[in-house]
C-alpha cells in the first residue's frame, strides 16, 4: 500500500532534508514543490510568519491538490528591531545597490546583515530564528484548499547571537552568523542530527507531528 503524499511547500534541498529528518517518523512521503509540479510562486507578501504560512499552505494545497505543510521562517536581531525578520529571504533586495545584481545570494544577505550590525558591540548582538508552521488541505467539494483545524499557529524558535563572521559548511541561509553560546559553535558547525534536534523548525515541526498523525488517521 503507497503512503500518502504531503506537499512541503518548497524548492530549497537544505529545508527538505531537514523535513526528511524531521518527520521521518510519519506515515508520509515527503514531496517537494518541484516533484509535485507546481511551478507557480507564492508571494509571501503578509506582514507576519503565521500568516505568510497560512497563506502558502493554503495556496499550495489547492494548486497540488494535496494536503500541505508550509512554515515561513526568519531571523529576528534584536538591535535591529526585529528585522530582516519576515523579509529574511529578501533580505536587501530592491535596495540601490543591489539592482543591477538580483537575487541576492545568502552570502549576500549575510554580508549585509553583518554590515548594518558592525557598530554593534557582542552583548546587543542577541537573535533568534523563528518558524512558523501551518497544515492545509484541499476540501472535499469546490478545490478550494482549507487550513486543517488547529487551534493556533505552530511555533518554533531558537535563541543565539550574531557573531562577526561566517563559520561552518553545514546550515544554509544565516546559519554560519548565529552563534549557539551553549555549544560554542554557529549553526553551521554543529551537526544535522544536533540541529534537527535543536532548531527553530524542529521545535515546530515536533508540534505539528501530533496534527500531522490525527489526520493521517481521519484519511
Amino acid at each position: 500500500m503507497s503512503r500518502p503524499r504531503l506537499l512541503i511547500a518548497t524548492r530549497n534541498p537544505g529545508k527538505m532534508r531537514e523535513y526528511g529528518e524531521l518527520l521521518r517518523d510519519l506515515p508520509f512521503e515527503l514531496v517537494s514543490l518541484d516533484q509535485a509540479g507546481v511551478s507557480e510562486e507564492v508571494e509571501e507578501t503578509a506582514l507576519t510568519f503565521h500568516e505568510n504560512a497560512v497563506l502558502k499552505a493554503v495556496t499550495y494545497a489547492s494548486l497540488a491538490g494535496m494536503m500541505a505543510l508550509a512554515d515561513d521562517s526568519g531571523l529576528e536581531v534584536d538591535a535591529l528591531g526585529g528585522e530582516p525578520g519576515v523579509h529574511s529571504a529578501r533580505y536587501g533586495e530592491g535596495l540601490p545597490s543591489q539592482q543591477r545584481r538580483q537575487p541576492m545570494s545568502d552570502q549576500d544577505r549575510v554580508a549585509l546583515l553583518l554590515d548594518n550590525l558592525k557598530d554593534i558591540p557582542w552583548e546587543r548582538r542577541t537573535a533568534r530564528f523563528r518558524c512558523v508552521i501551518c497544515i492545509a488541505r484541499p476540501s472535499d467539494d469546490d478545490g478550494i484548499a482549507t487550513a486543517a483545524p488547529v487551534t493556533g499557529p505552530l511555533v518554533g524558535s531558537v535563541a543565539g547571537m550574531i557573531q562577526y563572521e561566517p563559520l561552518g559548511e553545514d546550515g544554509f541561509g544565516y546559519d554560519p552568523v548565529f552563534y549557539l553560546p551553549s555549544y560554542g559553535m554557529t549553526m553551521a558547525q554543529i551537526s544535522m542530527e544536533e540541529k534537527n534536534r535543536i532548531s527553530h523548525r524542529a521545535d515546530a515541526a515536533s508540534r505539528a507531528q501530533p496534527m500531522l498523525q490525527k489526520l493521517w488517521a481521519d484519511s
